[in-house]
């Protein structure tokens, strides 16, 4: 079966007259592709952002390998010693700030390895 171009199937639902047999629109069958539309556009948005969100982890690879290299080396134990001016930014010397964000990434990594079994297992 050759696949229609792209847009054509938006095409005829746009100007109405989908191919197939005709017959009257009952209200469940209205409501049941209204909701199917917005399931359609909520699975677009969402698949757009963690599009994004994706692309914006790649570029954060970098950083977050050397802040794992760093959180307990002997530069952060050095660090650690050091009178910081006032105001200066420093979460990175905390324990917890640090050990708790790599432990998210952990976590959120693991999330996303298991929805991404879950959709090429039984949704694709």
């Amino acid at each position: 079966m050759v696949s229609p171009p792209a847009g054509a199937v938006w095409k005829f639902i746009e100007q109405g007259d989908l191919p197939g047999k005709e017959t009257k629109m009952d209200e469940q069958t209205l409501a049941r592709i209204g909701r199917m539309e917005k399931a359609l556009d909520r699975s677009a948005a969402a698949v757009d952002a963690l599009g994004r969100t994706l692309d914006e982890m790649e570029a954060l690879r970098e950083d977050a390998a050397a802040l794992f290299r760093y959180y307990g080396s002997e530069d952060w134990f050095s660090d650690r010693e050091l009178t910081l001016p006032p105001g200066t930014k420093a979460g990175v010397l905390s324990e917890d700030a640090v050990y708790d964000t790599l432990q998210a990434l952990r976590d959120e990594a693991f999330r996303m390895l298991g929805l991404a079994t879950e959709i090429l297992r039984d949704w694709i």
